[in-house]
């Protein structure tokens, strides 16, 4: 597309304003509608002096013939209805996450946006991250080797949410991460979770999920609300190399060590070296990789625009939101059974 093509926003409340932002500081897209049910909170995130239109009618924006794109920022539980609306009037679609309440219904969403030819993208909004974006490039590339494990810690002190459990609040990000830098023919194929809920808050504030990967490959990521510290990683172990990230280190976000563990073939050692250890040490040099920072948010109205414009899924799309739907629906399952294995049903 030549032209800036027409774009609103349906949510002004948390994230809204931030996608009002970024539209509107987008070349390739010109904001025309912010809806809300409250029009006045609608108004002040647009501003006074704005040409922006804003209502508290989603029809208004969806039968406006200069909307292409629309972008989903209103409460969960309304994702899937309000999406299917605009699918179904012919538009672009950005979700936040989650892409819906369940996988039931991100199925139709996937469907209908394929079978009318339309983009469905969710806002992954950390997997277009600069650090990020990197390790999906190592990891893709081969740079890491083959992936032996996933380790990612996403705690704090958190707000003790009221409808839903850390594993639905914070697990997605890491999920959408992990699903996001995997190679190809590495995925998850079972997970386990064990969760807490020490406070009696009626739902669980400490959680851990492990997912059974391809290959024999292992992935965990623990979550919790009750942290008095906050921390950020994500250790990516393979057997060249192993990446980790710490998102709240400016200064080394992320760190690519030459270390780890080798193990010999027993085909290539004698009589004697076979009765001995094949395990060898391997001690090697630390790499930081540099990163030119930009907001990720700006990269996913970049991702949005290309993908339109070339008639092609987005890196996110409603596929990727549907496998992280699937994981948290098993994780949810397996908590039920006190962290039985739980197979997952998506095909990946």
């Amino acid at each position: 597309m030549s032209e800036a093509m027409g774009a609103a926003v349906v949510g002004a409340g948390y994230w809204g304003p931030n996608l009002v932002r970024n539209i509107q500081n987008s070349p390739r897209m010109r904001l025309r509608w912010v809806c809300d049910l409250d029009v006045e909170r609608a108004r002040r995130v647009v501003g006074p002096y704005s040409t922006v239109r804003t209502t508290s009618s989603l029809d208004d924006l969806l039968e406006d013939p200069d909307v292409v794109a629309v972008a989903v920022a209103t409460p969960a539980a309304t994702h899937a209805d309000v999406a299917m609306r605009a699918l179904d009037a012919g538009k672009h679609i950005l979700v936040e996450k989650p892409l819906a309440s369940s996988s039931a219904e991100a199925v139709k969403l996937v469907d209908a946006a394929e079978e009318r030819g339309l983009v469905l993208m969710c806002d992954h909004t950390y997997c277009y991250t600069p650090a990020v974006m990197k390790i999906r490039e190592l990891a893709h590339a081969g740079e890491l080797g083959d992936i032996h494990y996933v380790d990612s810690v996403r705690i704090n002190l958190g707000l003790v949410q009221r409808d839903v459990d850390v594993l639905w609040d914070l697990a997605p990000h890491d999920l959408s991460i992990l699903d996001f830098i995997l190679p190809s023919g590495v995925v998850p194929e079972a997970v386990s979770a064990q969760g807490a809920d020490p406070i009696g808050a009626g739902r669980a504030c400490v959680a851990y999920l492990t997912l059974s990967l391809t290959g024999g490959a292992i992935a965990h990521v623990h979550v919790n609300w009750l942290s008095p510290t906050k921390i950020r990683t994500t250790i990516v172990g393979g057997s060249r190399r192993t990446l980790v990230w710490d998102d709240l280190n400016p200064t080394q976000r992320l760190a690519i060590h030459d270390r780890g563990v080798d193990l010999s073939s027993a085909d290539s050692l004698g009589d004697q070296a076979r009765r001995e250890m094949m395990i060898s040490y391997r001690s090697g040099d630390m790499v930081a990789p540099a990163l030119v920072e930009r907001e990720a948010l700006a990269s996913v109205m970049s991702e949005w625009a290309d993908a339109i414009s070339e008639g092609r899924p987005a890196r996110t799309d409603g596929r990727a939101g549907l496998r992280v739907l699937d994981v948290l629906e098993a994780a949810s399952r397996s908590l039920e059974y006190h962290g039985a294995t739980v197979p997952l049903r998506v095909d990946r």
